[in-house]
């Protein structure tokens, strides 16, 4: 049983349908359900960067009836993004989000995806304070 509490206008994605509460909201959820709270959720215009764009296609995968239809996305970008970790932390957890997503574990691999993110992101901060 997992008890989720949501703030007025806040979104949560239930099995891939958008919800928004209305008024402060308790929920409990019984069984099984791929859900993302609204902090959670990547639009597919903020994909812009290739850890990004690894979080938004294994978001789609984790949400969608038809994960394996977005795989070789997860695969494609995945294989990009290895070679831009600077550092062996970075590489630890690519390795770890393909052990998440090759167990089916995509709720968990995203949270791995978030870190992967802030290492894209400091990867290319010196080159973007340089321009």
């Amino acid at each position: 049983m997992l008890r989720i509490s949501l703030r007025d206008g806040e979104a949560l994605v239930v099995n891939g349908a958008m919800l928004r509460a209305k008024g402060r909201t308790e929920l409990v959820i019984e069984n099984k359900v791929a859900l993302l709270r609204g902090r959670e959720i990547m639009a597919p215009e903020e994909a812009t960067t290739t850890a990004r764009r690894l979080y938004y296609a294994t978001m789609m995968a984790y949400l969608g009836d038809q994960p394996e239809a977005h795989k070789n996305q997860v695969i494609d970008e995945l294989t990009l993004l290895i070679p831009a970790m600077a550092s062996d932390e970075g590489r630890a957890a690519c390795v770890r989000f393909a052990r998440q997503v090759a167990e089916g574990s995509y709720y968990r691999a995203l949270t791995t995806c978030r870190a992967l993110i802030e290492f894209e992101d400091a990867a290319t901060a010196p080159a973007n304070e340089a321009a």
